[in-house]
């Protein structure tokens, strides 16, 4: 495989041609900065990318960091510019900063975003079928598509009727295999494998059970000014201080979910193409009495939307355990990669965030769903 220095460079025609196909479709040419204010993107990043920025300050102080994605930036360009004019699209070329164990932190992406659709289903299948286009004419017909449904994962949390902390919890894990796994054995009362090595951490979660949320606060704060920390990992110290409460109510609610647990762990195991999706998931549900009927009818919307748009749903991939890594992601998530299912990541990736616009600033929820082409491994695949 190239290694990132020496990843062929994809035609700056295709690359056109491709861009050409996005603004046909609705989606106008956008190019939001690159420097983007830090506390945003802290906040609605994810966990995982959050750890990867490249972060620097302004001359005024102010926290700032590289673009690590398009997508808030994009929405934040049209919460500044273009607010009144819903629907609309954008589409965008150029590169985004993460940091990465081996290779270059600056990663080539063009993708589209659509905000403001409410006929939902076509919505997923439009955006879902355009990047399909943009990948065949870089001359990528070979695919697999995978895609999954957080709007599935929270009505079965919710049905569960588990406290509300455990379901933000496992939200916030949701897409991350493993460690959503550990939680809920840990929900159920098991053990997990690095329970000896927070000791420490578990005794001052203990010492915080039951403790006034403000002085709680003022605790942790304290604790943080004396160390001479000023935030961590990109965390100020009152956030760090709502993620201890947070761990120590989940500490103190460990064990006696055995039944939700159980149900938890059938409905992640769900695996099938996308035209026995629907029957094994009202299976789940019927046998473990969940109302999961206004879910599974969007879902079946859905794939009717791809199947017109010849889309065929047995072609498709669900796993009932997949979510993207990305905080922002409130509903159906696809990925698109190469037919060899390699380990190099996806070619594409995307999904529905119908809260983001208005957690920037909209003054009304705005339907949204988007995708991102990593053109390094498009390239890397069809060899330039």
């Amino acid at each position: 495989m190239a290694t990132a220095a020496e990843t062929p460079a994809l035609d700056p025609a295709k690359i056109d041609a491709v861009l050409t196909l996005f603004q046909a479709a609705g989606h106008a040419p956008v190019s939001p900065p690159i420097l983007q204010p830090a506390n945003v993107l802290l906040d609605l990043i994810g966990e995982d990318i959050r750890r990867r920025l490249f972060l620097t300050n302004g001359t005024d102080g102010a926290d700032l960091c590289l673009r690590p994605d398009f997508t808030i930036p994009v929405c934040r360009h049209h919460v500044a510019y273009g607010d009144s004019a819903l629907p609309t699209g954008y589409c965008y070329h150029g590169p985004v900063f993460r940091q990465r164990a081996d290779g270059l932190g600056e990663i080539p992406q063009m993708g589209a975003e659509s905000l403001g659709r409410t006929d939902i289903a076509e919505a997923d299948a439009d955006l879902l079928a355009l990047s399909i286009k943009a990948l065949e004419i870089f001359g990528l017909q070979d695919i697999s598509i995978r895609i999954g449904d957080e709007t599935l994962f929270a009505a079965v949390l919710t049905g569960l009727g588990l406290p509300t902390v455990w379901q933000r919890r496992l939200r916030d894990l949701f897409g991350e295999t493993d460690k959503l796994a550990a939680a809920v054995k840990r929900m159920a009362g098991g053990n997990t494998a690095d329970d000896d090595s927070r000791d420490v951490r578990l005794g001052f979660l203990a010492a915080l059970e039951g403790a006034d949320p403000e002085a709680a606060h003022a605790v942790v704060e304290d604790l943080l000014s004396i160390a001479g920390i000023s935030a961590v990992g990109g965390r100020s110290p009152a956030e760090i201080a709502d993620r201890f409460l947070e761990q120590a109510a989940l500490t103190r609610g460990a064990g006696g979910h055995g039944k939700a647990a159980e149900a938890l762990k059938a409905y992640l195991e769900i695996k099938s193409d996308g035209a026995n999706a629907v029957s094994a998931l009202k299976d789940f549900a019927g046998k473990y009495g969940l109302d999961l009927n206004a879910p599974l009818a969007a879902f079946e919307q859905r794939l009717a939307a791809l199947a017109a748009k010849g889309i065929d749903p047995a072609r498709l991939s669900f796993a009932a355990e997949f979510g993207r890594r990305l905080d922002y992601y409130s509903g159906f998530v696809f990925e698109v990669h190469a037919d060899t299912q390699s380990e190099d990541g996806p070619l594409v990736g995307g999904g529905r965030y119908d809260k983001l616009v208005t957690l920037l600033g909209a003054d009304s929820q705005v339907p949204a769903i988007g995708f991102s082409m990593w053109l390094d491994r498009i390239a890397a695949r069809i060899g330039g």
